[in-house]
């Protein structure tokens, strides 16, 4: 019997390592055919889903504004890498799985993709379209964590799913360094911050705590977690007030 949601509306927020080759460059097809699949997954259960990609596995901005770019004209082209994997993940949504999407970019590609529009967004989840927000906030200087935590918000999504590869929660510190490393199963966004642990970068922390948002940390690449975790499940780590 198919699993109903815990929650009406959640956001997934998807690194760009996600969609990466396991040097951690390029979009490799095999990840995205994974993502998606886990993303069908759920397709059934009624909940209206939103995505955040980021874009880390081909620019980021910070390490080409280390390499002498502008770092605003940096992160420009970082937003231009979450548009490539933005519509990596639509094709493999709609082609393999014939699922209804929308990409919205926070900077105008009129050809490619919807202007961000959060009323129209709104729409297209409550028809059941999944929607895929590319193209961070639009501005320099912002990361797609933040991004993630703005939409989130602005659709009064229930929960921000904080996808991660082979980490499976928050821990005191980075776990594939100290195995010892004790992991929290539930910490306040205030103890995130004052802990500084890296869920998200601190703009985008605040922006939860301030607006009352659950974010729950898990491991994406361990099969059938995103199902679980839109069930009602524990697992991951749950950041919450």
């Amino acid at each position: 019997m198919k699993k109903s949601s815990a929650y009406s509306r959640v956001l997934l927020k998807l690194s760009g390592e996600s969609f990466a080759t396991e040097g951690g460059y390029g979009t490799d097809p095999a990840s995205v055919g994974y993502i998606a699949q886990q993303i069908k997954n759920i397709s059934d259960m009624k909940v209206q889903l939103s995505i955040v990609v980021g874009g880390g596995n081909i620019l980021r901005g910070w390490q080409a504004e280390a390499q002498g770019m502008d770092r605003a004209t940096a992160d420009y082209a970082g937003m231009l890498a979450t548009i490539i994997n933005a519509l990596a993940l639509q094709d493999a949504l709609e082609r393999r799985h014939d699922l209804a999407v929308r990409t919205q970019s926070a900077i105008s590609l009129q050809q490619i993709a919807e202007p961000y529009i959060r009323r129209r967004a709104i729409r297209h989840l409550e028809k059941n379209r999944i929607v895929i927000f590319a193209a961070g906030t639009g501005n320099p200087f912002m990361t797609t964590d933040t991004a993630a935590a703005l939409r989130a918000i602005e659709t009064e999504s229930g929960v921000l799913l904080m996808a991660k590869n082979n980490v499976d929660g928050v821990y005191e510190s980075d776990p594939n360094i100290n195995p010892l490393a004790d992991k929290f199963e539930h910490i306040t966004h205030q103890e995130a911050l004052e802990k500084r642990l890296g869920i998200m970068d601190a703009t985008a922390l605040s922006l939860c705590m301030d607006n009352d948002l659950p974010i729950i940390v898990f491991d994406l690449f361990q099969e059938g977690n995103l199902e679980k975790i839109v069930a009602g499940e524990s697992l991951g780590s749950m950041v919450a007030t």
